[in-house]
């Protein structure tokens, strides 16, 4: 595949990906702001083709068009790059070191965990503090909001160990999934272009 090829896949699957970043659904029993989409589906099937570089730049290019429109004031896009960012970095880095299906679901997973992390971090340190500073909520309207779908959420800690974490363990798990499905429905074209992830010759085994 040569380069002009790479550049313009990368474009076609960050297109695709902020498009599916504008269809979001909750989750039972966590916090309503909360939300899922499905951009990183299409994020991580590119990175596992073209690369972890590309892969980033999907993200990138997929945040700034979300920013656009934002309701976070940037700090939802900001929170979804670094998250993703993270995600993908492991997932592809564990899978370029066998390239099997096993390395494949296990790199997903364990990338699954590190974005959950990162995603109490962001949440600590942009998106709720966005919330209180710029839209001038309390911190206690952000609890009660919670609380009503899960009581046991009366703190921060509370919101971050019972809302945050478990939320995006799910939305990667979600993700993880429907990435694993889809590429194997795009597995003739992958092979007959030639190209295995983050390579471009051989076969892959996943």
């Amino acid at each position: 595949m040569t380069k002009t090829s790479k550049i313009t896949y990368t474009a076609i699957f960050a297109a695709f990906s902020s498009v599916l970043m504008y269809f979001e659904f909750p989750l039972p029993f966590m916090p309503p702001f909360l939300q899922v989409d499905l951009s990183g589906v299409a994020v991580l099937i590119g990175a596992f083709i073209f690369g972890i570089r590309s892969g980033i730049c999907m993200i990138l290019i997929k945040d700034l068009i979300h920013l656009t429109k934002s309701a976070t004031g940037g700090s939802g896009e900001l929170a979804d790059f670094l998250m993703m960012t993270a995600l993908i970095v492991v997932a592809v880095t564990i899978y370029q070191r066998s390239r099997t299906r096993k390395a494949a679901v296990s790199g997903c997973l364990i990338g699954t965990v590190g974005m959950a992390f990162v995603g109490m971090l962001t949440n600590y340190f942009l998106i709720i503090p966005y919330y209180i500073v710029a839209m001038g909520w309390p911190i206690e309207t952000i609890l009660d909001l919670c609380a009503q779908v899960n009581p046991y959420i009366g703190s921060m800690w509370g919101y971050l160990l019972l809302g945050v974490l478990p939320f995006n363990l799910i939305k990667g798990l979600i993700i993880t999934i429907i990435t694993l499905l889809a590429y194997k429905k795009l597995s003739i074209f992958i092979k007959s272009k030639q190209i295995t992830f983050g390579h471009t010759h051989g076969t892959t085994k996943a």
